[in-house]
């Protein structure tokens, strides 16, 4: 386990308050560390907590956008999901990955954006063509849309 994650699971057991850790002194790298490591140990709400703070101090960083934008997702705190996936997409320019129009994809459905979702989704399918995971969603979105064409 990461100094971090034990530095931030000690403050906890302690009683003291988790944003006294300094972060100034860990990398954007160090603290998604932490974060796995948190939530592999079970310590779900430390990993959102050292999420939310290293998302503060490293608003710009790939890697945070990365961790907390998933974080989130496991939160299912839609709203937030969408906002941090949409900046990483954006980040990433041509080097954003189908995991991350996947996830985007995801949550705006969990949000009940399908028109949105629709729309990422023919985004992701043009940037990776043929992606099954994008065909999938593509398909269930123009049913639940009522968009698809059925041949009887």
């Amino acid at each position: 386990m990461s100094q971090l994650a034990r530095l931030f699971i000690e403050q906890s057991e302690s009683g003291l308050a988790v944003d006294q850790v300094p972060l100034r002194n860990f990398t954007p790298d160090q603290i998604r560390y932490a974060i796995q490591a948190l939530m592999a140990e079970g310590c779900d709400a430390l990993a959102y907590a050292l999420g939310d703070a290293g998302i503060a101090m490293y608003p710009n960083n790939e890697e945070m956008l990365a961790i907390t934008s998933l974080l989130s997702v496991v939160r299912e705190d839609w709203p937030v999901a969408i906002e941090l996936i949409t900046e990483l997409i954006e980040m990433q320019g041509d080097q954003a990955t189908c995991f991350s129009y996947l996830m985007l994809v995801r949550s705006l459905i969990c949000n009940l954006d399908l028109h949105e979702a629709l729309g990422v989704v023919i985004l992701g399918l043009k940037k990776f063509p043929g992606n099954p995971d994008l065909e999938l969603e593509y398909g269930s979105l123009l049913d639940l849309l009522g968009l698809a064409v059925h041949q009887d």
